[in-house]
């Protein structure tokens, strides 16, 4: 009953964000409208993190979600909405006070997220040392970023069955045990700690190596060694400035003092720079140090969702079904190899692969195909044709022909004056002195 229950939940979720701008495609987009079921906009076929949507509520609660069940519930809110816990993220307002030739100057900064630590200092060290454009300062192109990257790497659509299309019992079933999974053995958020509480907890027996508790975190920790101290497993030890670290990923060495990431799941010896704790698959930053740990390499949600399970092209979603389809190397829901244009079943079809989206022959031909220079036509994608200079022929007597004497040029030399073809100078000359 539950099961059925989850799947008579309507979540159309065609009112959010309706209207609003491309950031892509910007004026050539009518504004945002989303397909019943691809998770792309009807106008444009661009996602929804590239239009203009202020997605705060939507995107806590998705967090929220993932949190759910997890050791996490520290950074969900008190209050839960239609049974939904909430993210409460962590926007944090800095203000310095810089001396200024008369007066004190006062400057304040609001980042959208930073490490939830007590030590603002070392969270803002945190920050400043990502790269200029994905740091989350409000209203830069860093809190774009961080907005994208919510989207992209934690779809709503892996973690909750109402927001698939259409899955049967045995699907959703499936889809909670692969949930209850990954919380258990593979996420893993953002938390701080000194050096030193790292170092006594490990020696303490509080922290293990990978594997050793069921759930992770990822943890800002300023790399200082302790002179003459002993070195913790895999750090360095040099006699005057003591336990040295190398990055887990450049193996770059970590500078004293400045903060770095480590990750539970990896093990108290494994450190990352703030800009290399990224995703194995797709080296972006890992949101909010949300992280999904795995055969020794840290994933983003949706890569760790690909290395699971296939993923339809079509929808976007994890496929939990014992049969679909792979065409042109990709993976599709069996309903959902369709024409990109009109949505078409292309099962038994012919097809052509237009920028790694199948599209019908009929909406090829009407919205995609190359026109031929000669007649003016569109040429059919399973037709021979001849393109030279960014033009196209049809390789057929009656388009590909001399523009003077109409001499078949098919097979044959010839030049080619922007549109004009001709079989030999002279031709040329008659046609430019008439």
């Amino acid at each position: 009953m539950e099961i059925e229950k989850e799947m008579k939940k309507v979540t159309l979720g065609h009112e959010i964000g309706a209207g609003a701008p491309c950031l892509k495609c910007q004026e050539k987009c009518e504004g945002f409208e989303l397909h019943f079921w691809r998770k792309i906009c009807r106008n444009c076929k661009c996602g929804l993190e590239d239009h203009d949507v202020q997605l705060t509520s939507e995107e806590s609660r998705k967090v929220g979600r993932l949190f759910e069940d997890t050791k996490y519930t520290s950074l969900l809110g008190k209050l839960k909405k239609d049974g939904v816990p909430t993210y409460r993220g962590n926007m944090v307002t800095v203000t310095s006070v810089a001396p200024a030739k008369k007066d004190v100057g006062v400057k304040s900064v609001t980042y959208e997220w930073a490490p939830p630590v007590s030590n603002q200092s070392l969270a803002v060290r945190y920050i400043e040392m990502l790269p200029k454009e994905k740091q989350p300062v409000a209203g830069t192109e860093g809190a774009t970023y961080r907005k994208r990257q919510l989207a992209k790497q934690l779809p709503e659509h892996d973690q909750d069955p109402s927001k698939c299309h259409e899955l049967s019992p045995a699907e959703v079933k499936q889809m909670r045990q692969y949930v209850k999974k990954y919380k258990e053995e593979a996420l893993g958020v953002g938390d701080v700690k000194l050096p030193e509480e790292v170092m006594s907890q490990a020696q303490a027996g509080g922290m293990g190596g990978p594997g050793a508790g069921e759930r992770a975190s990822a943890v800002v920790v300023p790399t200082v060694g302790t002179a003459g101290g002993p070195a913790a497993p895999g750090a360095q030890s040099t006699p005057a400035d003591g336990p040295t670290y190398s990055c887990h990923r450049c193996q770059q060495p970590m500078e004293r003092g400045d903060p770095a990431v480590y990750a539970e799941r990896a093990g108290y010896d494994s450190l990352w720079h703030p800009a290399c704790f990224v995703c194995c698959v797709c080296s972006e930053l890992l949101v909010d140090m949300i992280y999904f740990w795995k055969k020794g390499q840290p994933y983003c949600g949706r890569h760790y969702g690909e290395s699971e399970k296939p993923r339809c092209s079509g929808c976007d979603e994890l496929i939990f079904s014992s049969e679909y389809t792979q065409a042109e190397g990709l993976d599709w829901h069996l309903k959902h190899f369709c024409c990109f244009d009109c949505d078409r079943v292309l099962a038994g079809e012919t097809y052509v692969m237009e920028k790694e989206k199948p599209v019908c022959k009929p909406c090829y031909m009407e919205n995609h195909a190359v026109h031929c220079a000669s007649c003016q036509e569109p040429v059919d994608p399973e037709a021979q044709r001849v393109t030279y200079g960014g033009h196209s022929w049809h390789a057929e007597p009656r388009c590909f022909r001399c523009s003077c004497c109409s001499k078949c040029l098919v097979g044959e030399r010839f030049m080619a004056v922007q549109d004009s073809l001709f079989c030999s100078v002279e031709c040329r000359k008659k046609t430019t002195t008439t």
